[in-house]
């Protein structure tokens, strides 16, 4: 699939009315290309949860657009999208069997039940839903929707309740389903580290409105870690955060053209350290790459296909 996986416009959410009213997205805009695995992050309370409840179709927007796999009329995708949110649910009465055979009949023509049965690995195929570990309803919860063999995935915080070693395997899983298939992921996780190995592209959200976007490796690349004297000034760049001991700063900067190296000792941030820095700073400018700016592919392709007609 080429395109947007998904593309929102001023997308907005508000829960209640008047003065209990709660605005979770607040004019949201970006875009994310197909075949991406994407990080969604944020603090608490940001409105990652309700960006992916929206993508699933499972609400509408209070305001703005949302278009998912090419289409606004999210009940006409929903078969190609696989939801999985914290909750995990699953019918606690049935057994392992059963719950995988329901992928089958609920998704006819597009189930894969070898893969399900792969992820499923060595759940006990007769126990009930209700009696298995957390790490172990996961499990199954994600085989029920890569067996799907969805063209977007949305996870919310699916590995929390994993340990390790599981964490690793089925993110390996999940890496290999976007090589092999082109799957678009969005998932949303604390785990940072964990992510900064095995997501090409981010969405950082906080306040109701997307703060970063874009390339994973491109966001990290337009800022720097530098240290030096307080009396040099770091213009033109853009401080994302700073800190001061005596007569030397530290600080996570945007850069605006070089860094001059004769003054300030420079490094590159991981992306922890980027975002970190970011959840402390709510007031930092805004960064969003051209292929995360809605509207702004489409515009470059429709210019494309002109100039070669």
């Amino acid at each position: 699939m080429t395109g947007a996986a998904m593309e929102a416009r001023g997308l907005t959410m508000t829960y209640g009315r008047r003065r209990g009213a709660h605005t979770a997205l607040d004019g949201c805009s970006f875009r994310l290309p197909a075949g991406r695995v994407c990080a969604l992050v944020g603090p608490n309370g940001a409105g990652k949860s309700t960006l992916l409840n929206l993508a699933a179709g499972l609400a509408r927007p209070s305001a703005g657009s949302l278009t998912v796999l090419g289409s606004a009329d999210l009940s006409a995708v929903r078969g190609r999208i696989a939801y999985v949110p914290q909750d995990k649910p699953l019918y606690p009465q049935l057994s392992v069997a059963d719950t995988l055979w329901s992928g089958g009949e609920l998704n006819p023509g597009r189930w894969d039940a070898e893969t399900a049965d792969r992820i499923a690995g060595k759940l006990p195929r007769k126990a009930r839903v209700r009696t298995l570990s957390g790490g172990q309803r996961t499990r199954l919860a994600l085989a029920l929707a890569l067996g799907k063999r969805p063209e977007l995935m949305l996870l919310d915080e699916p590995m929390a309740d994993l340990d390790p070693l599981a964490r690793h395997e089925l993110m390996g899983v999940l890496m290999a389903e976007t090589a092999e298939h082109g799957t678009t992921i969005v998932m949303s996780s604390h785990i940072l580290t964990e992510l900064e190995g095995a997501c090409d592209f981010l969405l950082f959200v906080d306040g109701g409105r997307v703060r970063l976007g874009g390339e994973a490796e491109d966001i990290v690349s337009a800022h720097a870690l530098v240290t030096g004297r307080t009396d040099h000034g770091l213009a033109p760049h853009t401080v994302v955060e700073s800190r001061t001991t005596g007569r030397q700063l530290t600080a996570l900067v945007r850069k605006e053209g070089p860094v001059d190296e004769s003054l300030w000792a420079t490094t590159e941030p991981s992306l922890e350290e980027l975002l970190l820095a970011h959840l402390r700073s709510p007031d930092a400018p805004p960064l969003l790459t051209p292929s995360a700016s809605a509207g702004t592919a489409k515009a470059h392709e429709t210019r494309a296909a002109v100039a070669s007609a």
